[in-house]
């Protein structure tokens, strides 16, 4: 069975639905069916994380787990409206440079604490200094109030048209500063320090096996969660999550089978196939450029590799048609943002033959030309690694593909740097001045920072451009710097931007609203509870 899930959650929320910031529906509210309490649910994960929480990292498993833990200020609707989480309510000043939320009391820290204002200092701060996004979210933040524990106002020197938007779970987790105040930003927290406000407590982490997450009897929701138990199953090989999936060991999983799978596990009466673009992913893939390596700084060889790979039948072929070209920076998942006059260049062999010739790169006797390590985000099907370095090598280019675990990625691309070619997964999320930027900004390229300008691209006009987007708070204007922007970047070839890919998440039939929201499956799981009927 295939369904649109944020349709049909959204009929939920409308169903039965309390109002609140003017009207838009709450999650709370929301239920055509009364939630059934207790169970476990079984959650097959990959790749093995090496960070939780998403406080000095935009990796995908920090965005996914991290907010069973640790809360946002604000959810988000399908239609990225707040919903009160931390937060029950925000005002902002008439020039955009002060915001004021009031916290909600009496919530407690998993280890008894009070949560306040002084917590949501802490944490603005930490996401400004080790967060690949938070550096350039909180970029203009110059200090947050604290004139009583339920009250923190932001102050910034600029506007920063995005700010309500980022303050998610899976975005801008709020931790506690008794606990990370006692380790380096650059830091991930043990399991005795992994400590939230959120829904579930982390008992138990074996990595390569599993994490146990307990509901949380002191949850200021006194409702929910409706589950007893999570339990995060790694399993690395496709197959296995495949055949978990579909005999019932496992309930739920984002992206979990091979996109040659989908179709049977569609057909299975037992389980849903959900392929919603949530509004807080804006998919995107790119293929990034080492400009360490001498090679690769020049245009020509650029243009030349990007000739030779033709984005449509990757499409096709490596992903089954899951997806569709997405050639310029920014996603076409964003219709906002993106340039609509920025077309893929054609496919042309000959043309990127001829590029490589003149660049001074002529076929050896072997018929190569050059070596390439080409690396790729473990996240990603290897089938893009595959298609790409079968494209290159028709022009005389041989890439030579290297896979890694997660940890071994982020430390060879961002801190040793030993690479030339990587197939990023850099989300464009919700705003491209933070799913953007990063890639792309001179300034944000530090070494041992993670899902950041792995290029080391410096343009000192993409960077004007960059910071005057992301603090001017009228739209047209905005949209006229984006489209510069992505203009110059495509020329350039500062990258190829390759697919906006679909996303799958299966479940059985028995787990329900387990997507009620903008952040799809990167919500706290507060909300789902397991059918004894299905």
């Amino acid at each position: 069975m295939s369904i649109n899930r944020r349709q049909f959650n959204h009929l939920l929320l409308l169903s039965g639905a309390g109002l609140a910031f003017g009207g838009v529906p709450t999650i709370a509210g929301a239920a055509a069916e009364t939630p059934v309490r207790g169970g476990t649910l079984n959650w097959a994960y990959y790749p093995d994380p090496s960070a939780l929480i998403a406080i000095n990292t935009s990796s995908g498993t920090g965005q996914a787990i991290g907010p069973k833990v640790n809360e946002g200020l604000f959810d988000f609707d399908y239609d990225l409206n707040p919903i009160p989480l931390l937060a029950t309510s925000w005002s902002a000043s008439d020039d955009g440079l002060r915001y004021t939320f009031q916290l909600r009391k009496g919530v407690k820290w998993h280890d008894g604490k009070d949560f306040t204002s002084e917590d949501v200092k802490f944490t603005i701060f930490r996401l400004k200094e080790a967060h690949p996004r938070g550096r350039i979210t909180y970029q203009n933040v110059t200090a947050v109030e604290t004139p009583d524990p339920n009250t923190a106002i932001i102050v910034l020197s600029k506007p920063a048209p995005y700010l309500i938007s980022a303050l998610s779970s899976s975005e801008s987790p709020i931790v506690p500063k008794h606990v990370y105040e006692t380790f380096k930003p650059e830091e991930q927290p043990k399991l005795a320090q992994t400590i939230g406000t959120g829904p579930f407590i982390l008992k138990e982490w074996q990595p390569g096996s599993h994490l146990i997450f307990d509901r949380n009897p002191d949850y200021w929701d006194a409702q929910k969660p409706y589950l007893d138990r999570v339990v995060l199953r790694v399993i690395l090989d496709p197959a296995a999550r495949a055949a978990a999936l579909e005999t019932g060991e496992v309930d739920i999983g984002a992206n979990p089978v091979p996109l040659a799978d989908i179709e049977r596990l569609k057909a299975n009466p037992n389980l849903v196939v959900d392929t919603t673009t949530y509004a807080y992913s804006g998919p995107q893939q790119q293929l990034f450029f080492n400009y360490e390596n001498e090679i690769l700084t020049k245009r020509d060889v650029r243009l030349a590799i990007a000739h030779a790979i033709d984005l449509q039948k990757l499409v096709d072929i490596a992903l089954y048609g899951y997806g569709q070209v997405s050639p310029s920076p920014i996603s076409t998942a964003l219709p906002k943002w993106y340039d609509p006059s920025i077309k893929a260049r054609e496919p042309d062999p000959e043309l990127a033959n001829k590029l490589l010739d003149d660049a001074g790169y002529p076929r050896g006797a072997d018929g190569k030309r050059f070596k390439l390590r080409l690396a790729y985000n473990p996240f990603l099907q290897p089938s893009y690694a595959d298609f790409i370095k079968q494209s290159l090598s028709a022009v005389g280019i041989d890439a030579e593909v290297v896979k890694f675990d997660l940890a071994t990625y982020l430390k060879t691309i961002y801190t040793d740097r030993a690479w030339d070619l990587v197939i990023e997964s850099l989300s464009n999320t919700f705003d491209p001045s933070l799913g953007v930027q990063r890639a792309y900004w001179s300034k944000n390229f530090k070494i041992g920072l993670p899902f950041s300008n792995a290029s080391h691209y410096v343009n000192a006009e993409v960077d004007q451009i960059l910071e005057a987007a992301a603090t001017e708070p009228d739209e047209g204007k905005r949209r006229e710097l984006w489209y510069r922007f992505q203009r110059i970047v495509h020329e350039d070839v500062a990258s190829v931007d390759l697919v906006a890919a679909g996303a799958q998440i299966v479940a059985s039939k028995r787990v329900k609203n387990f997507a009620p929201g903008a952040q799809g499956i990167n919500n706290s799981f507060a909300q789902i509870w397991l059918s004894p009927d299905a």
